[in-house]
């Protein structure tokens, strides 16, 4: 039955309202990036675009630029402030190795894991298989304490030693994202027909050649979405970084350090903010494809 052309055309402007909704969040936290310090703390009205654009936000985040300089060779004032608090280019570097890091770690397990779940029939394995997911359902707050503690003493603090902190967040951040990229893997893995293993074992290939050089092949795509997700979850992670590390600060403990007892750095906010969207929102555009089918866990039959 064929949808009539007004239900079809309230149904489109439906969809890009709620697009709207949703995405005005972060058009205004753009937008806020490139305001002056004037534009931002108006009160006596909501400033859209009478404003002059200015970067300073992101020449003193990104770029660890003065501020003050900035805003006196722009002509916008003489500007508050140096640039050291706020230049964020070495968070965003430990950032990066953390999630990179974790991404490896997790993919590395999850591969083998989903294939022998999606592969070999065992007694409780249901079972195991909702045990795997209900460790994703644990908030992070409800294990901090102990691991707090757990990490003391194993001398995984970056107190003690920055390169142990760094292997305690990745290992962390790991073990947080692996149910999740565990059954992701599954349902991509569960798509491709087992016939394919007995046929390659049938011409003499062992069960980790047959996994290695015939399965992975197939499932490329899905361990790519299965990897920017890892990735993304890993790079926005904010509350074990905040308690589990003191020299290491990644992105978005960064940007709590911006809320201060004299005010809101609104304009930095905002700019790391962005900066730090846009990887993800790049990473999600090139693999959405096969993101949004693993997602489904195999409720979608082609």
């Amino acid at each position: 039955m064929e949808t009539s052309r007004p239900l079809q055309f309230l149904r489109d402007v439906a969809a890009v309202l709620v697009t709207g909704l949703f995405m005005f969040p972060i058009f205004w936290w753009a937008l806020t990036s490139i305001k002056p310090i004037s534009a931002v703390f108006d009160k006596d009205r909501v400033n859209f675009f009478d404003f002059v654009p200015t970067f300073i936000n992101y020449g003193v985040t990104l770029f660890g630029q003065s501020r003050s300089q900035l805003a006196i060779d722009q002509g916008i004032g003489m500007g508050v402030g140096g640039a050291e608090a706020y230049d964020s280019r070495v968070s965003i570097m430990q950032s990066v190795i953390v999630s990179l890091g974790a991404t490896v770690v997790t993919m590395s397990v999850a591969v083998f894991a989903a294939y022998a779940i999606s592969r070999m029939v065992f007694r409780g394995r249901n079972g195991y298989l909702n045990w795997v997911l209900g460790q994703r359902f644990m908030p992070p707050i409800a294990i901090l304490v102990p691991l707090v503690t757990i990490y003391k003493t194993a001398g995984l603090r970056d107190t003690d030693n920055l390169y142990m902190g760094y292997l305690g967040l990745m290992m962390i951040y790991a073990l947080m994202n692996l149910p999740i990229a565990v059954l992701l893997m599954k349902s991509f893995l569960d798509d491709v027909p087992k016939d394919v293993d007995e046929a390659a074992m049938i011409d003499g290939a062992t069960r980790f050649q047959t996994f290695r050089k015939v399965v992975l092949p197939m499932v490329k795509g899905g361990i790519a979405a299965s990897a920017v997700l890892v990735f993304i979850f890993s790079w926005t992670e904010f509350l074990l970084s905040l308690f589990l590390t003191t020299e290491i600060r990644t992105v978005p403990v960064k940007i709590q350090t911006f809320v201060t007892s004299t005010g809101n750095e609104w304009g930095f906010i905002a700019a790391l903010g962005t900066a730090a969207i846009i990887p993800s929102f790049i990473f999600i555009l090139l693999v959405q494809k096969n993101l949004v089918r693993g997602l489904t866990l195999g409720s979608l039959k082609e």
